[in-house]
């Protein structure tokens, strides 16, 4: 299978909806999700949103977003019916250059506790589980 991963723009919104969506990812359309939104946050220096493509489909994709302390990894996701093929990888892998030339040192993924694929994801790709640690939000509102 060949693929490439470019970077993506917000002329991709609709396609990263589609893929989040196939992918059982929460996502928030009215929220932080809106395209005004992530338009704002692809036009920071510091954070990319990744695609991987097979041909013209995008087929995976993957948010790095670097915090000056922290490289952080959001919202993988693989289209269902290819996943297995150790594309997550790819994708995590991409993040990881761009973080890394980005200067962290460090680099972190939150992933939610009932997403057993995505957490033996990032173990086989290098990532430990801190147990220990606890997450917490304060949110503007509850779309976001």
């Amino acid at each position: 299978m060949a693929t490439e991963i470019r970077e993506l723009t917000i002329d991709d919104y609709d396609e990263i909806i589609r893929l989040w969506q196939d992918a059982g990812l929460e996502y928030k359309p009215e929220g932080r999700d809106r395209r005004e939104m992530m338009a704002a946050e692809m036009a920071r220096p510091f954070c990319v949103f990744l695609g991987l493509f097979e041909n013209d489909r995008m087929i995976g994709l993957g948010i790095a977003n670097w915090d000056g302390r922290r490289g952080w990894i959001n919202r993988v996701a693989i289209d269902p019916d290819l996943r297995g093929k150790k594309l997550a990888g790819t994708i995590i892998k991409a993040c990881e250059d761009f973080l890394y030339e980005q200067g962290a040192v460090v680099i972190c993924a939150l992933i939610h506790e009932v997403n057993a694929p995505s957490m033996a994801c990032f173990e086989n790709n290098g990532y430990r589980c801190e147990g220990e640690i606890k997450y917490f939000t304060k949110r503007n509102s509850p779309l976001d």
